[in-house]
């Protein structure tokens, strides 16, 4: 049994709707899964003793990518949150009419992958409405869950 965080940041509620969804899919393969929102949790050694970390963020801002609000203070902090070698995933919610379509995913990303994690499962950028999507974040959570 694997030892899960999902940090995440949402203003309208969709990226937590996804990062409840995705905490389902992942208990469902017998791991063990924290849920917290960005702005509750200290960055410091914020990736020791997991066996995997989720990152869910929304992409704000039309000319330039904007993070979600409360996710800011830590992706300014990732230097201290230990994730060297540690096994993450990365998921966020957007419109695609904007220039940078979840940008905030691919941005956190490169972050942590210049940081020496392990990202896997590729990125869950989900459009609109994340119920829409469903079926999509099911299949997301279940291919992360399986690679831990």
């Amino acid at each position: 049994m694997a030892n899960v965080l999902i940090v995440y940041g949402s203003t309208t509620g969709n990226t937590e709707w996804v990062a409840g969804q995705l905490s389902e899919q992942i208990k469902a393969k017998g791991h063990t899964v924290e849920s917290v929102k960005a702005g509750s949790i200290s960055p410091s050694g914020l990736c020791a003793g997991k066996d995997l970390v989720l990152f869910g963020c929304s992409t704000w801002g039309q000319d330039e990518i904007e993070l979600q609000d409360d996710f800011i203070p830590l992706f300014e902090a990732f230097d201290s949150i230990g994730a060297s070698g540690v096994k993450t995933a990365v998921f966020g919610c957007g419109d695609e009419d904007y220039t940078h379509f979840c940008g905030a995913v691919d941005a956190i990303t490169d972050k942590l992958t210049a940081l020496g994690s392990n990202v896997i499962g590729g990125k869950l950028k989900i459009n609109g409405d994340p119920g829409d999507s469903a079926e999509a974040i099911k299949t997301w959570g279940q291919a992360v869950a399986a690679a831990i």
